[in-house]
């Protein structure tokens, strides 16, 4: 049993960066081929329905909700609150890649919003902090200190990067400003993702954590 286990947390580290890697590409394909969206503007304009490229965004944030699904699994060993943390991640990424904003993405306190974009903006800030919480969670339980060192550092960038963006919204709204912190904290946790993952499909990464 202990070894089907293993083979399937495995092979869960292994789906998880690809998944990721092939999400983030996508993402990052619909982003840059929106021009006004390569600095200014939330990553999610890319996915409005009159967007070119909106289906390819949607599927690179399928990809990047699966990847945080299957690294909950490969990583449940280590910490079960992190395996919950990513599964709600991505259930909420599944959400923020199905429900469309409208034009602009527009967010309060500065412009009117409709409920898609409540929906959206609310499912991908909560799936973006689940995500945070989940590189403080496997910091704390992982027992590989390479896992260990890596997820502590991730969180001690994003964390402040969350913050930063969650403040800008409410004082500056969508620009520049909200929209490089957009990019930074989805590239730093996208990394985080990948590294953690490929760490959890070594060989030798079996058994050395928590149970």
């Amino acid at each position: 049993m202990a070894e089907i286990r293993t083979v399937t947390s495995r092979a869960a580290a292994i789906l998880a960066a690809l998944c990721t890697l092939a999400g983030a590409v996508a993402v990052a394909t619909a982003v840059v081929a929106t021009r006004r969206l390569w600095f200014g503007g939330y990553v999610s304009e890319a996915g409005v329905s009159a967007q070119p490229h909106a289906s390819t965004y949607r599927l690179g944030m399928l990809g990047l909700a699966a990847g945080l699904v299957l690294l909950g699994v490969a990583v449940a060993r280590i910490s079960r609150a992190a395996a919950v943390l990513l599964a709600a991640g991505g259930v909420l990424g599944t959400v923020s890649g199905s429900v469309s904003c409208t034009a602009g993405c527009p967010l309060p306190p500065f412009d009117r919003t409709s409920v898609a974009d409540l929906v959206h903006g609310g499912a991908s800030a909560l799936a973006v902090a689940a995500c945070t919480l989940a590189m403080l969670a496997v910091g704390r339980a992982a027992t590989d200190r390479g896992t260990r060192s890596l997820s502590l550092a991730a969180f001690a960038l994003v964390a402040p990067l969350v913050a930063l963006e969650g403040l800008g919204m409410l004082t500056v709204g969508r620009g520049y400003v909200t929209g490089l912190i957009e990019r930074a904290t989805l590239v730093a946790s996208s990394a985080w993702i990948i590294a953690v993952a490929l760490r959890q499909a070594r060989p030798q990464a079996w058994p050395q954590a928590r149970p």
